[in-house]
């Protein structure tokens, strides 16, 4: 999720769960050859974790797959799914749903010089490309370029009238379309994307497909992380306290040494950290007013944790808990 998932946030999700693979946001080709920044740089306790490509220029998505592999990346995930105007105007994203030949030539020369996977995240289809034909159509030729993995955000998207957070929420789902496509495609790996809010709905996917990515609800209530494991991959691990995640990301914070970095861009990822907890307004609030600015609290969490431990006294003394 674009802005969202950077490497901060995706060292918090992973005190959680061990298992669950995570995303990077999307990067562009442009921006991993030409930018001035490290785009790719990653801790070594994220993994296992993809990073998700932007790009449809079949040389650019080979240099950036052979760097992403060189960096240790378990995956390479060709975004096709993404509907804002500047990833279309850059041609590649849902637009591309449009062109599976050039999907397919990227994911051909990508696989020719990566040992690692090269998977694809879509959508159901783009505009008037609205049938199980296009769809089928689109897996078909991308899978016969060595593609086994797909993951299907189950919304078409809307490239002209409609906003990208319009995007995510206007078209209706379709998860029946998803399911058709694995049905019609047994040897491939098939995930589900969107509006998966609980475990019992993730469960329910599984009943028809081969994994279940979550995104925005993983990203308002984190914690939710914590049950993965267990209920997902039926793996018994000892599970951190959101009081001893606080003290992590905390010990994390002191020990990034990345130019510019400030308590805040580890921060901002946790303010649903306590999501229907005691307390979990106030901690929201205190991280919010003392996390961002010029005098921001370098110890803004330890500080916030006081808080929510200050309320949950509150509420036994007035025995509500």
């Amino acid at each position: 999720m674009l802005d969202w998932t950077d490497k901060h946030c995706r060292y918090f999700l992973r005190l959680m769960s061990k298992h669950a693979l995570l995303y990077t946001e999307m990067v562009t080709t442009g921006a991993i050859i030409y930018g001035k920044g490290d785009y790719l740089s990653f801790n070594e306790a994220e993994h296992p974790v993809a990073l998700q490509l932007g790009g449809s220029d079949p040389a650019d998505m080979t240099r950036c797959a052979v760097r992403a592999q060189e960096y240790g990346y378990d995956e390479v995930n060709i975004n096709v799914g993404c509907p804002s105007d500047r990833v279309k105007n850059g041609m590649f994203g849902a637009c591309l749903m449009a062109q599976p030949q050039t999907v397919a030539a990227c994911v051909k020369a990508m696989q020719a010089s990566v040992d690692i996977p090269v998977t694809v995240k879509c959508r159901i289809g783009i505009d008037d490309m609205d049938e199980d034909a296009d769809f089928e159509n689109f897996i078909n030729i991308v899978a016969s370029s060595g593609c086994h993995t797909f993951i299907v955000h189950a919304r078409k998207a809307w490239l002209q009238g409609l906003s990208p957070k319009e995007n995510r929420e206007v078209p209706p789902l379709n998860y029946e379309r998803v399911y058709r496509i694995k049905r019609a495609f047994p040897e491939l790996s098939i995930s589900i994307n969107g509006g998966v809010k609980t475990f019992d709905q993730a469960k329910m996917h599984l009943e028809q497909v081969d994994g279940v990515m979550v995104g925005r609800e993983v990203y308002a209530n984190p914690y939710m992380m914590a049950s993965v494991d267990k209920t997902l991959f039926n793996v018994s691990s000892t599970t951190l306290s959101r009081d001893q995640i606080v003290l992590a990301m905390q010990d994390y914070i002191t020990q990034v040494a990345d130019t510019g970095f400030r308590p805040w861009h580890a921060a901002r990822h946790m303010l649903g950290l306590y999501q229907g907890q005691p307390g979990g307004k106030m901690w929201r609030r205190y991280l919010s007013q003392n996390g961002t600015g010029k005098q921001a609290q370098p110890d803004v969490l330890i500080r916030g944790l006081e808080v929510v431990q200050q309320a949950r006294e509150d509420m036994k003394v007035r025995g509500l808990a």
